[in-house]
């Protein structure tokens, strides 16, 4: 399965068995984990057989059962850190769902001070994805928790800001991709822009989690369109290479 493929399997999991992650795909997670921090300058890190940041109730309303393993996204604290831990982190998650393995992004039901991750003085955790075994089907849990948290995938007109109908077929692809990707309470705040043949993607500065948001989009346009890369940054461009 290529990450591409992977946009159209992974879903977000809360419900994982109580069963180890296999040692091979630990550690293909952590030869990932290593790479992607080198390259983005973060600090993102593997817990296992540890989820007592979402021990109790209080904390996880209820959402999330036997989580034991997750990724710490850890970074500097400003947006082009953000942004890259979401276009990382977003690579980690179909790198996970490629190994058969559930996956979900988790902004605040959970206990920060329980983290058991490093964090220096000028990090942050951002936010965590869980990660581990899951059964084949959703239990009916799952799927009651699924609905009340989804909301209607933004159309692409919603998405879209362009000076022409006749967008070309690696944009819309592109765009089809980023309507499967998962952001903060499902709101996808992020535009994308076509303009003169020039794409750009931008996000509201009032938005909480925008840049990471940001990030998890553009790499799910990227693989959609193919054949190209993004600068970081809010309004940042895309450059076609094929």
């Amino acid at each position: 399965m290529t990450l591409k493929e992977a946009i159209n399997v992974r879903c977000s999991n809360r419900k994982y068995l109580n069963t180890p992650i296999p040692q091979n795909k630990v550690q293909k997670m952590e030869e990932l984990i290593n790479r992607y921090n080198k390259e983005a300058d973060l600090n993102m890190q593997l817990i296992l057989n540890n989820g007592k940041a979402f021990a109790g109730l209080k904390r996880s309303y209820g959402m999330f059962s036997g989580v034991n393993n997750y990724i710490a996204v850890v970074g500097k604290t400003d947006d082009f850190s953000k942004e890259r831990a979401g276009y990382y982190g977003e690579k980690l998650v179909l790198e996970a769902t490629c190994l058969n393995l559930g996956t979900c992004w988790v902004g605040t039901c959970f206990d920060k001070k329980s983290c058991v991750c490093f964090v220096n003085q000028d990090e942050e955790i951002y936010c965590l994805i869980v990660l581990g075994q899951v059964a084949d089907k959703f239990s009916l849990k799952e799927k009651i928790i699924s609905k009340a948290m989804h909301r209607k995938t933004k159309s692409f007109n919603e998405i879209v800001e362009a000076d022409t109908t006749e967008l070309p077929n690696w944009f819309k692809n592109g765009i089809y991709a980023v309507q499967k990707a998962p952001s903060a309470l499902n709101q996808q705040p992020v535009k994308f822009i076509y303009q003169s043949g020039t794409v750009r993607a931008r996000v509201s500065d009032k938005s909480p989690y925008g840049p990471i948001d940001m990030g998890i989009a553009k790499l799910h346009f990227e693989l959609g369109a193919e054949g190209g890369y993004w600068e970081f940054g809010n309004n940042a461009e895309y450059h076609r290479t094929e």
